[in-house]
C-alpha cells in the first residue's frame, strides 16, 4: 500500500476509490484496515471532509504532497454528483431494467417484482424483498441486482439466500463485484453469481462516467446494453443445470440400464440354461442311458 502512494506522490484519493482500485487483490475491508493502520502510523496523510450534510468523505495522500486541498475539492465535487440520493436510486432502477432486457433476450422472463413469496410460500423472518423472479425451463430464480461500487451487505446476502431456500427459488445474485467468500456462499446454496464489474450509469450520463473514469480511475460506464458475455456465462450454467435435472443420478441410471439389458437378455438366458441342462443330462460314452447322471462331479462335491 505504501508503494501505491509512492507511485502517485502528487495525487489525492478518497477511501472508497482506493478500496475499489485494489478489489481484485484484496477484500474491501482489508484495504480499509490497511489505510487506517498506515494513517495511524503517520506513513500517509488523511483528512475527513464534509461531503453533504452529515455525510463525510475521507481523503488520503502521500506525505510529500503539500498542495492536496484543491485536488481533494475537485474530487469531492465529482463524488457529490454521483452519490446523491436521486442518482443512486436511478442507478438501482437502471441496473434492474438493463438486466431485465438482457435476460429476457435469452428467454429468462421476469415473473415477479419486489417479492418475498413464491408458489404459496412466504418469507416472514425480515421485511426484505427480492428484486425479481426470473423463470425459464421450469427453473425459477430469486434475483438480487446490485449496481453499486460497494459489496452487498453480508447480512443482506445471507438473508436473501435463506429467503430463496425458504420459498423454493434458486439464488441469483447480479452484482458489480463481490468477494470470493460471498461467491462461495452463493455456490453452496446452489445459486449463481453474475459479476459484471463495471457500474452502469443511466442514459444521458456518459460525460459524468468519463469524468469518473479519467479523474478517479473507477470502473464505471454508460453502455447501451449489458455485455452479451455476462449473460452467456449464466445461460451456459443454466443449461447445465437443466441437463443435470433431466439426467438421472448415476446409480439410478446404471440400475435402469442394467434392468433393461437384463429384460432384453432373459430369453437368451433361458435358452442357455436349457442347453446347459440338456448337456448335463446327456449320458457319457459307454454309460447306460438309465444310469442316473449327477449334476455335480466329484471335483465339485
Amino acid at each position: 500500500m505504501t508503494d501505491f502512494f509512492d507511485s502517485w506522490p502528487t495525487d489525492v484519493f478518497y477511501e472508497r476509490q482506493i478500496v475499489v482500485l485494489f478489489e481484485k487483490r484484496f477484500y474491501h475491508w482489508i484495504t480499509t484496515s490497511a489505510l487506517h493502520e498506515l494513517s495511524a502510523e503517520r506513513k500517509i496523510n488523511t483528512d475527513l471532509v464534509e461531503l453533504t450534510g452529515p455525510v463525510k468523505i475521507r481523503f488520503y495522500w502521500s506525505k510529500g504532497n503539500r498542495y492536496w486541498k484543491r485536488q481533494a475539492e475537485k474530487i469531492r465535487q465529482v463524488v457529490l454528483r454521483f452519490s446523491g440520493s436521486d442518482f443512486t436510486t436511478a442507478l438501482g432502477h437502471h441496473g434492474e431494467m438493463m438486466f431485465d432486457a438482457a435476460l429476457a433476450r435469452k428467454g429468462f422472463l421476469p415473473t415477479a417484482f419486489n417479492v418475498n413469496e413464491y408458489a404459496g410460500k412466504k418469507w416472514l423472518a425480515t421485511s426484505e424483498n427480492l428484486d425479481r423472479i426470473y423463470e425459464r425451463d421450469g427453473i425459477a430464480y430469486g434475483a438480487e441486482i446490485k449496481n453499486t461500487l460497494d459489496y452487498i451487505p453480508e447480512n443482506e446476502l445471507k438473508n436473501k439466500i435463506r429467503m430463496c431456500q425458504t420459498v423454493g427459488l434458486v439464488p441469483l445474485f447480479i452484482m458489480r463485484f463481490a468477494p470470493k467468500s460471498y461467491i462461495f456462499e452463493i455456490y453452496k446454496a446452489g445459486g449463481f453469481s453474475l459479476i459484471f464489474e463495471r457500474q452502469s450509469y443511466p442514459y444521458g450520463n456518459r460525460s459524468l462516467a468519463k469524468q469518473v473514469q479519467d479523474l478517479l480511475r473507477m470502473p464505471v460506464d454508460c453502455p447501451k446494453a449489458v455485455e452479451d458475455g455476462h449473460i452467456q456465462r449464466f445461460l451456459k450454467w443454466h443449461l447445465m443445470k437443466v441437463a443435470a435435472k433431466q439426467t438421472p443420478p448415476p446409480f439410478k441410471g446404471y440400475m435402469k440400464s442394467f434392468m433393461l439389458s437384463v429384460s432384453y437378455s432373459i430369453p437368451w438366458v433361458n435358452l442357455f440354461l436349457i442347453h446347459t441342462l440338456k448337456m448335463a443330462l446327456r449320458p457319457k460314452r459307454g454309460q447306460a442311458r438309465d444310469e442316473p447322471v449327477p449334476f455335480f462331479s466329484e471335483r465339485h462335491a
